[in-house]
């Protein structure tokens, strides 16, 4: 499957990106992630395989990366954000959960826990 970009309103979700245009790695670097381009690679090949589903939560007239948030069948529904951006997570979690019973049929992918 190919990244889903998701408008959550405020927010905008789109794949994580380490590319000439737009790159990531210093906010997913600030999240505590040790090798964020390597995070990046991984995030986009498991939307191929369809076996995780990761989303950068970005500004959207800039792009900028505030949260990551993510779903998949054995950890359900994680996240974290950059410090003072909680918000941008929490309006995440429902479109994201929505996409993960309609399009993936989790069904409930149970509460937001801490994690990349």
């Amino acid at each position: 499957m190919e990244p889903i970009e998701i408008n959550a309103g405020t927010w905008y979700l789109r794949a994580l990106r380490a590319d000439e245009r737009i790159t990531d790695v210093p906010a997913l670097s600030a999240l505590g992630i040790d090798q964020p381009a390597t995070y990046v690679a991984a995030a986009e090949h498991d939307w191929h395989t369809e076996t995780r589903f990761t989303w950068a939560v970005c500004i959207p007239t800039t792009g900028e990366l505030v949260a990551v948030i993510g779903v998949d069948a054995d950890r359900g529904l994680w996240g974290r954000c950059r410090d003072g951006h909680d918000e941008a997570l929490t309006t995440a979690i429902g479109p994201v959960t929505r996409f993960a019973d309609g399009a993936l049929g989790l069904g409930a992918v149970g509460p937001l826990t801490d994690g990349l």
